[in-house]
């Protein structure tokens, strides 16, 4: 009898422990099936190299006035208006979010204007047939691929100034002078690079041609004194060469 009641605990003790090794295995399977929980890094934001040469296109508008100042101290004033395209050139060397560089740029030109001359019976006009600049350039791209920039240096144009009569067939003398300007220009713009070697841009300029003279004969019969300057909106497409787009990434 004793015996047989030693076997029957036994025999509880083995039941138990076995229920509790398939609880145990039960809750140990259950750990290994939960997957790891990670935390997803930030993507990375991309920091644009803006070092290296670029050529471009560019079109747009301008506006500005031609001042002739005769001998005898009377004046024609024109409002000057019309489109321009031309092409662009530089090179950019980046210092962090610094960028520093120098660009050229030529544009044809249809700005235009007239005004009577101080003898009504003429017409005095002026326009630019196309203007240059050769400037240098200092921006800021600390947002990604938008640089902020300013500009200045020399500016060229080629102009031709003239007095037509009522018929618009001649001026005073030959009616008309046509010559080369030296001057200065300046501005500022922002340049947004869309694609791995593309940017475009959009760019404010002012041109000032500072007193030159057109010989007696032509818009007078004495010489006359003429200024002009130039105010431009312009945009344009930039090519840039080795650039490669993004070159390190930040997180």
């Amino acid at each position: 009898m004793q015996m047989k009641k030693i076997l029957t605990g036994l025999a509880a003790v083995a039941g138990l422990s076995v229920s509790v090794l398939a609880m145990t295995a039960t809750a140990h399977a259950a750990d290994l099936a939960a997957a790891p929980v990670y935390t997803k890094a930030p993507p990375p934001v991309a920091i644009y190299n803006w070092t290296g040469f670029y050529i471009g296109a560019n079109g747009g508008m301008g506006e500005g006035n031609t001042k002739e100042r005769f001998s005898n101290g009377a004046q024609a004033n024109q409002g000057l208006s019309g489109g321009m395209a031309g092409a662009t050139a530089g090179y950019n060397w980046q210092f962090g979010a610094a960028v520093v560089g120098v660009e050229s740029d030529w544009d044809w030109t249809d700005i235009k204007g007239s005004a009577a001359c101080p003898n009504t019976a003429f017409t005095c006009f002026s326009k630019a047939n196309d203007v240059a600049t050769f400037r240098g350039r200092l921006g800021w791209a600390a947002n990604g691929p938008v640089l902020l920039y300013v500009t200045g240096g020399a500016a060229y144009e080629n102009v031709k100034n003239g007095a037509l009569n009522a018929a618009g067939t001649g001026g005073l003398a030959t009616g008309s002078y046509n010559t080369d300007r030296w001057g200065w220009a300046a501005g500022a713009g922002v340049e947004y690079g869309f694609l791995p070697n593309w940017s475009a841009k959009l760019e404010y300029m002012h041109y000032g041609f500072m007193n030159y003279t057109a010989p007696a004969g032509t818009l007078s019969t004495t010489p006359t004194t003429l200024s002009q300057n130039i105010d431009t909106i312009k945009v344009g497409v930039n090519y840039h060469f080795n650039w490669g787009g993004p070159v390190v990434a930040k997180y």
